[in-house]
């Protein structure tokens, strides 16, 4: 039966670079801002289409699709980073 390979096997396939603990601090609270930056400022654009009659031309449902994978990307992904830069590592372990 096959071997199972883990990154342990390959100790040059990842190399890890010491970093500052202000560094961690300092990106997680760049994307902490730029997060909620970033969600309230799509929210506001889907809202502003959904209330006025003449935004909603064609043209600006591109707009919209981009803004609301933007705002799922915010709301998904900042807190994650955030965690894991006050943390200064992975946090859902192993197989996360």
């Amino acid at each position: 039966a096959p071997q199972k390979m883990t990154v342990q096997d390959l100790p040059r396939a990842f190399p890890t670079v010491d970093v500052p603990d202000h560094a961690h601090y300092t990106i997680g609270v760049v994307i902490l801002i730029v997060g909620i930056t970033g969600t309230l400022g799509n929210f506001l654009v889907f809202y502003a289409f959904c209330r006025s009659r003449s935004l909603q031309t064609p043209a600006n449902i591109l707009i919209i699709n981009l803004a609301i994978s933007d705002f799922l990307m915010s709301i998904t992904q900042s807190p994650v980073f955030f965690t894991n830069s006050l943390y200064k590592h992975w946090i859902f372990g192993e197989k996360g």
